[in-house]
């Protein structure tokens, strides 16, 4: 993946991986406001497939940000990457930057879940797509018994790759994530489901939110892609 280290397509000092994770970014950014265009018109049918296509860009693309690091932001890889002041790095980039990948978390977290709540409470009236107004609940019982088959399915899938290309502790930690991030839609679902029984009222609900989590992480990472590449690059690109 040398190629990535290569000077970038969008004319700044970043690479091209860093210009395709703020390609991607914008992308994934603008399926969700359409979508979110779409749910506020009532468009069902747009809205889900506008949300579905930007969650597994978005998924995808943060499942390849791990595996090769020459994508996105480099200032984790430590003070050279960032030509500004030490105290603008201090108290400005590096403040940013942690938000940024506090809301990552999060949002993947969300967009998991969002996923799996969207199919649970759709419905089809006469071939039209719509939510279902009615209590929408699970049990421990029926998510141990979903988890477990998961982790079969994962685990199978990466001690299959074990067998064909080697062990690495690199995809490894992706799968392991993966369980863990799915761990914690269930555990959310357990707590969220008390509040909002109604499965349609939740996703509204939910929907706002992931929404504002989606929008701040565009200007967060805009922001530390501007700062890094373009206002104050370093050694980096």
């Amino acid at each position: 993946m040398d190629w990535l280290r290569e000077p970038g397509f969008f004319g700044t000092h970043a690479t091209t991986g860093a210009d395709l994770s703020q390609l991607m970014a914008t992308l994934f950014t603008s399926l969700f406001i359409l979508g979110w265009v779409q749910a506020r018109k009532r468009n069902a049918d747009a809205h889900h497939w506008l949300m579905f296509g930007g969650m597994m860009s978005m998924l995808s693309f943060f499942i390849v940000y791990y595996l090769f690091r020459q994508l996105g932001v480099l200032a984790v890889e430590g003070k050279e990457g960032f030509g500004g002041s030490q105290s603008l790095y201090d108290y400005v980039f590096i403040p940013v930057l942690t938000l940024h990948i506090f809301l990552v978390i999060i949002g993947l977290i969300m967009a998991v879940y969002m996923i799996v709540l969207g199919f649970r409470a759709q419905q089809f009236v006469d071939g039209a797509r719509s939510l279902r107004e009615s209590r929408l609940l699970t049990t421990w019982k029926r998510i141990g018994f979903i988890f477990s088959g998961i982790a079969v399915v994962v685990l199978g899938l990466f001690f299959s790759r074990v067998a064909t290309v080697g062990f690495s502790m690199r995809k490894l930690e992706v799968y392991l994530v993966f369980l863990m991030v799915v761990a914690s839609v269930f555990a959310i679902e357990m707590t969220i489901q008390r509040i909002w029984p109604d499965g349609a009222q939740r996703h509204r609900a939910l929907g706002r939110f992931t929404m504002v989590i989606y929008c701040v992480l565009f200007v967060t990472g805009s922001f530390t892609y501007t700062m890094l590449y373009i206002l104050y690059p370093g050694k980096i690109g």
